[in-house]
């Protein structure tokens, strides 16, 4: 009987700042738990229809990190979760499409880490980084940054996703993969690609070009964006001390548009009753002041001559 696997700390709540800005310890990570898990349509919802189809786990140094495929209505995605020794909880998603490029950058730094000599504090960059690169796969931008600090070396991944109304990124969500044991992910990746391949599967086309309005002092954006649930639109309403947005998934577009139609045909019909009413009451007061002599109409037309006698006798 296979053993159990280790039960995983509860999920963090995700908050609205930038993990870069964030107090952090030697291992250059937070000083606390955050979960940024990109997945706003139903957030806090529990995620139907959505299926688990393979697993790894792989024990780096005094990490674990699972590496969940998964499978929606949207297509397939791989959610690599990091569990610190002290229980913190970190995560990121990759579409197989995106993990097969992470895969191949994962040689690359293991290449790079390789040729490296034994750390030296003297010649340390500044802010640790040893080599980056940069994944983006539709809004999404991924960061890849083999670093170095007073403990080691590590890669540190970050997702970022991109919005009008978030031109620097938003929030991050990040995991670090200490640098010995790269080899070791890239390989438990390779394996679950060859098994499920690199076809996400779900919607295949571009997603539209984001769209903004304004209306009296407020801007309003639209933004179409997609994660491991599927695809959403994010509506942005943005004045200049004061920022709000919903998000609608793509599954609830025709009702949304439906309802939102519905209200415009009755404030339509609203404002025609009052404007017939209006038109009707103007019409009443024409009536009213009309002269009965000089508006009285006429006979000619109809009988084909003046009134002056041209009908008979």
């Amino acid at each position: 009987m296979a053993p159990a696997r280790p039960s995983r700390p509860p999920r963090a709540r995700p908050y609205d700042f930038d993990m870069e800005h964030l107090p952090r310890n030697n291992n250059d990570e937070p000083n606390f738990l955050i979960d940024f898990d990109d997945s706003d349509p139903g957030e806090g919802q529990n995620q139907q229809g959505e299926q688990e189809l393979a697993t790894k786990m792989l024990q780096i140094q005094s990490k674990r990190f699972y590496l969940d495929v998964k499978q929606n209505r949207r297509g397939r995605f791989i959610k690599v979760a990091e569990i610190s020794a002290d229980g913190r909880r970190s995560q990121i998603f990759l579409a197989l499409s995106t993990a097969a490029d992470f895969r191949d950058h994962l040689s690359s730094f293991s290449d790079y880490y390789a040729s490296l000599g034994p750390p030296n504090p003297e010649s340390m960059p500044e802010d640790g980084k040893l080599k980056s690169e940069m994944m983006i796969k539709e809004n999404r931008r991924y960061y890849l940054d083999l670093k170095e600090n007073s403990r080691g070396r590590f890669l540190r991944v970050s997702c970022a996703q991109v919005s009008q109304t978030m031109v620097r990124g938003g929030p991050r969500s990040q995991i670090a993969i200490p640098a010995q044991g790269m080899i070791e992910f890239r390989d438990a990746l390779t394996d679950l690609l060859d098994e499920f391949g690199t076809d996400d599967g779900g919607f295949k086309g571009e997603l539209p070009e984001g769209r903004h309005m304004r209306v009296e002092n407020k801007n309003f954006y639209f933004d179409i964006g997609q994660n491991n649930r599927g695809i959403y639109m994010r509506i942005s309403e943005v004045k200049s001390n004061f920022r709000t947005a919903i998000t609608v998934p793509e599954k609830s577009w025709a009702r949304f548009r439906d309802i939102f139609a519905d209200y415009c045909d009755k404030m339509k019909d609203g404002n025609a009753s009052a404007s017939g009413g209006s038109s009707g009451d103007k019409d009443a007061v024409r009536d009213s002041t009309r002269d009965p002599v000089r508006d009285r109409p006429s006979s000619s037309g109809a009988d084909g001559g003046p009134g002056t006698g041209s009908g008979p006798k």
